[in-house]
């Protein structure tokens, strides 16, 4: 878990620093160790929109919504 929480970490730097494409990758990577938080599909679904790829990000925060329906966070 703590492995998750270093590559969200490091992801959100990224998006703060306005590097989407970098904190994309490193919101995948969480992903790949715990498909089940709704969490991380909202943060990969925020660098998505930030890159203009809307579709995708549209995907991700239905996954998040479908993971937890009263998820307030899903943008």
């Amino acid at each position: 878990m703590e492995k998750i929480q270093d590559l969200v970490l490091k992801g959100q730097t990224f998006m703060e620093s306005g590097k989407f494409g970098d904190a994309l990758g490193f919101f995948e990577q969480a992903l790949l160790l715990n498909q089940d938080d709704p969490d991380l599909w909202n943060l990969k679904g925020i660098a998505l929109r930030s890159l203009g790829r809307y579709e995708e990000a549209m995907e991700c925060f239905n996954k998040s919504l479908k993971i937890d329906p009263r998820d307030k966070n899903a943008s």
